[in-house]
């Protein structure tokens, strides 16, 4: 599986998983790659960096980040009291928040059946399985399964590329 950024043409960033670079360009071609927000049409994929950080360096950039405070911090001075007009805060939008938060849902219950009919699930042995495509000790083949975050750092430090996905619950 690939996962590309992709962008509309009302400029929206949201991301796709695909089987293969072509088959992103067959269903952006037969209309089936569409926006989440807008649901656009016109779609393509957005100009992406590697990523070259080990996740072992990943993992220290984000254990040194501070975190943000729950609530921001008040100004100093108000802007009452500033002689500025006061900006009355954006009210959410508790309806859309919930409607785009369903719909990523969707999105990942979809992309996890995708996996599950067309990969073979290898279960714990999803390393020693990557390994052996990799090195060409096995067929090429799609698989997905489990592994610990230190067989995903040893697979990373090989140059063996795995996406590591959320797996939802099944639907009850």
């Amino acid at each position: 599986m690939i996962k590309y950024r992709l962008v509309c043409g009302q400029a929206h960033e949201f991301e796709g998983w695909f089987q293969t670079s072509h088959a992103f360009d067959v269903q952006s071609k037969d209309g089936l790659v569409s926006c989440p927000i807008c649901d656009s049409r016109d779609v393509r994929r957005a100009l992406m960096a590697p990523n070259l950080a080990s996740p072992k360096r990943q993992k220290a950039a984000r254990e040194a980040m501070v975190p943000m405070p729950a609530k921001p911090t008040p100004p100093a001075t108000s802007p009452v009291a500033s002689g500025q007009k006061p900006v009355p805060a954006k009210p959410v939008n508790e309806a859309a928040a919930l409607a785009a938060y369903g719909a990523v849902l969707a999105e990942l219950r979809q992309i996890q059946r995708k996996i599950e009919t067309e990969c073979r699930y290898v279960g714990d042995d999803f390393a020693d399985e990557v390994r052996k495509i990799h090195y060409g000790e096995a067929e090429p083949e799609n698989i997905y399964g489990q592994s610990t975050v230190e067989e995903y750092e040893e697979l990373a430090d090989e140059g063996i590329e795995v996406t590591p996905m959320p797996w939802l619950p099944p639907e009850q």
